[in-house]
This record gives structure tokens, C-alpha cells and sequence, in this order.
């Protein structure tokens, strides 16, 4: 969240302060330097009238049956957050996105099947949204209606944003479903935004709609507290058997806690995104709401989803397991920390390949927290942060972006096709060296 500065002699540039109360809109200004060119300064909530809210939530997407993966496969690679082609080479970003997307939809596609055969993760963000406004209303007397913006498919971004000018909507908050920043996550999707905004200044330009960004929200009280309950339900379901099973003189902690998160390229990290960062910071809020070690469980930190020989952020999910298996680890709680809701990467890589990893490994009591998905407490955060979005200074597109290094990093480009199809972030299934490692034990 964008946190207020306060300075004796210098006031914020074109911050809101909506005051939220149970009958009406009441609004006060906050006026500031007018030199200031990146703020949000043309438009304040203080200047509408009658303010249409709307809430656009953007997340990844995926294929929601079998014939759209090699679609979706493709959008993922062509965009240039996902792949960085070196500069002679990027005219041919959509030659190459074709040619990876062929060569991995049948691995990609028999991923999706095993979990029925396309991606909840629609239906999940459908029925997020459709709840998060309902607590507005009933929370904060605000009436907003919501909007989805996927990456790499449908609905995508762009529908909504004319969805949005349709409905005449002047006060737009634009929240990202990804809780800690990424380059390749909610910063590819402020950067389509950021385009189309400028694109399209006489629909979405300052001086017509309102808006304001939620770039990452990881360290948010209520996010914080939604995850800690669901691990704490599954570490109250191990069994005293299972609980004297998993104490040993090898192993004296009983009960362990794994938070996988979504990995990226090293190289991103080294270049400035705060992803990494955010992520530690998250599971240490996490850890602080959980038992101790001498309260009976410990946790772990690992990263998923790498493909190809590219250095990813370590340690790997993949030799965790087997680790904690050796260290004679029992009963696991594995929690999927970068995701709000059920898709391939909980579903099909945790669930299915990491588990039978985990097993094969001597892990006998397995466990896995949910995805927030509907959870009450997530849900009302996720009306609290739109609320105080709405309440405090704003912060624009430009200013988010600008503030991750989005646009700012020179990512490492890839130098040949083996490296090019180990550039995914999500959906695209398993990994071969996850796979392979199955196979060997």
C-alpha cells in the first residue's frame, strides 16, 4: 500500500481523503505541488461529483477447457515480461511465442486434464469479486461494481477497460490479485494499463477518470491473518498418533509448515524486482501468528514452478521435499503462498507432483492449506483495502510502476530456444526436472 509521507513544508500532490460513512460520500481534498508531474494530479476523488466506483482486479487467467491452452500458452509467451528476447531478435517475439506454445501444449494440455481439464481460477476470481462488493455495501455503504482483467485470457484486460468506459465509471481502483509485486505478475499487467491509458487519453486520461493503484498488499493485517488460519486448521488436524509418529531423535519437531511460492529468474531479483523480498517479509508475518519451535513446528520457505536450465530463486520446492524427508520430517503443511486462488500451479503441481515427491521421500502425513479463494476474512480484507484505497492518497499507474521498477529493469534476455521455453511464470504444468526426479526414486 502507498504510505503517506509527511513533510513540514510540502503537502501531498493530488491525495484523496474519501471519508467513508454509513449515509453518504463525503470527500476532502488534499491539494499539493503542482510541479509534481507523475502524480495522479489532474483528477481527485474531491473533484466527483457523483462518484461511479468501480474495482478491477487483474490476475493471470487461464484455459477453462482443453482447446484454449495453446492460446493461453502462446499470450504467455509473447509477452515480453515473460520472455526477453535480445533487441535484434524482438520483432520475432510472435514467431517465437508460436513455436513455444506448440512445441509445450500437449505437455501443458495433460496437466489441465489431470485437474479436470482447464483452470478454476476464473470462477475463483468471479466469486471474489461478486463478494467483495457485497461487504462494501454492507460494510461501508459504497456501491462499486467490480471488473476482471486477465493477462492471458479471456476476459482480459482490455475487454474490461471498455467494459468499464461503457458503464461511464470515474473513480476506478485497480487492485492486482498477486499479494507480493513481480515484474512478470502484476507489474506485465500495470504495464498493458499503463498502455492502454495512454492510448486512450480521452476515455481514461486524468481529467475524465479517477484512479488508484493497490500495487502489493502481502503485509496487510487481515491477508496475514486469512493465511495464518488456514495453515493453523490444517496443523490442528494431525492426530496425536500422527503428532508421536512424526517425533523422533532425528526429528524432535513434530509438525512442519512449507510455504511454496511462485518462483521467478534469478536474474529478475538481481535486476531490482522486490518480489523476493516481499516474499520473505510475507512468511516472517505468517510465522509470527503460528506456533514456535519449542511450541511444536517449524517452517520453511521454498520456490516452485522453475522449468529449464535458468538459475530461479532457491531453494527449489523440488529438493526441499526430499531434504525434509531425510531430516525424517513426518507431518507437512504445504502452503501455496503467492496464489489467492485454486489454479494448475495448486491444483496439479502441489497437489499432485509435489505430493507424490513428498511421499516417495518418507513424508507420510500430508497436508496442504487452501488457496484463499472465498475465505471470510480474506474477502473482507480485500473490501478494506478497496475502502482505504479510496481514503487515502493516491497512487496512479505511472507511480506504481515507477515505485517496482517496472519499465526499469534490464532483465537478462535469453540466447537460445532452451532457455526461451524456460521462461514461463504460470500454467504451462509440471516440470521435466520434477518429473524426472520422480522417476529416479
Amino acid at each position: 500500500m502507498y504510505q503517506q509521507q509527511t513533510h513540514t513544508n510540502t503537502k501531498l500532490n493530488a491525495a484523496t481523503a474519501l471519508s467513508l460513512d454509513d449515509s453518504a460520500w463525503s470527500t476532502t481534498s488534499l491539494t499539493g505541488n503542482t510541479n509534481d508531474n507523475n502524480s495522479n494530479n489532474d483528477m481527485s476523488l474531491s473533484d466527483i461529483e457523483e462518484p461511479k466506483v468501480g474495482v478491477l482486479l487483474l490476475n493471470l487467467g487461464g484455459p477453462e477447457v482443453s482447446e484454449d491452452v495453446e492460446g493461453f500458452l502462446y499470450n504467455l509467451f509473447a509477452d515480453p515480461d515473460i520472455i526477453r528476447l535480445p533487441a535484434p531478435l524482438a520483432p520475432l517475439q510472435s514467431l517465437v511465442a508460436a513455436i513455444i506454445s506448440k512445441r509445450r501444449a500437449p505437455k501443458s494440455r495433460e496437466a489441465y486434464n489431470s485437474i479436470g481439464g482447464g483452470s478454476p481460477i476464473l470462477e475463483y476470481t468471479n466469486a471474489q469479486a461478486e463478494l467483495m462488493v457485497k461487504s462494501l455495501k454492507e460494510r461501508y455503504n459504497i456501491d462499486a461494481k467490480p471488473y476482471i482483467g486477465m493477462r492471458y485470457w479471456y476476459p482480459f484486460t482490455e475487454e474490461a477497460l471498455e467494459q468499464i468506459r461503457a458503464d461511464g465509471i470515474n473513480a476506478l481502483v485497480i487492485l492486482p490479485l498477486y499479494p507480493q509485486f513481480s515484474i512478470s505478475t502484476s507489474g506485465s499487467s500495470l504495464r498493458v494499463l499503463q498502455e492502454e491509458f495512454a492510448k486512450k487519453t480521452e476515455w481514461y486520461g486524468p481529467q475524465k477518470m479517477f484512479h488508484t493503484v493497490i500495487p502489493s498488499w502481502y503485509d496487510r493485517p487481515g491477508y496475514v491473518k486469512s493465511v495464518a488460519n488456514l495453515i493453523q486448521k490444517e496443523l490442528d488436524s494431525f492426530t496425536p498418533e500422527e503428532i508421536k509418529e512424526g517425533t523422533s531423535d532425528k526429528q524432535p519437531i513434530p509438525k512442519h509448515v512449507l510455504f511454496s511460492a511462485h518462483g521467478v529468474p534469478a536474474s529478475y531479483i538481481e535486476a531490482g524486482d522486490p518480489y523476493k523480498a516481499q516474499i520473505e517479509d510475507c512468511v516472517e508475518r505468517i510465522k509470527a501468528l503460528l506456533p514456535t519451535e519449542d511450541e511444536g513446528v517449524k517452517v520453511h520457505l521454498s520456490f516452485q514452478s522453475r522449468v529449464g536450465p535458468v538459475e530461479w530463486l532457491r531453494p527449489y520446492t523440488d529438493d526441499v521435499l526430499p531434504s525434509l524427508g531425510e531430516q525424517g520430517v513426518k507431518n507437512l503443511v504445504v502452503v501455496p503462498i503467492s496464489f489467492v486462488s485454486e489454479h494448475i500451479e495448486t491444483l496439479e503441481e502441489i497437489d499432485i507432483e509435489y505430493r507424490e515427491l513428498a511421499e516417495e521421500s518418507g513424508v507420510t502425513n500430508w497436508r496442504r492449506a487452501p488457496a484463499l479463494n472465498t475465505d471470510e476474512t480474506f474477502i473482507t480484507d480485500m473490501a478494506d483495502m478497496v475502502a482505504d484505497a479510496l481514503n487515502e492518497p493516491s497512487q496512479s499507474l505511472t507511480e506504481a510502476c515507477v515505485a517496482n521498477n517496472v519499465g526499469n529493469l534490464e532483465l537478462e534476455s535469453v540466447s537460445n530456444v532452451q532457455e526461451i521455453t524456460s521462461a514461463g511464470v504460470g500454467g504451462v504444468g509440471y516440470d521435466d526436472t520434477l518429473r524426472a526426479k520422480r522417476k529416479k526414486r
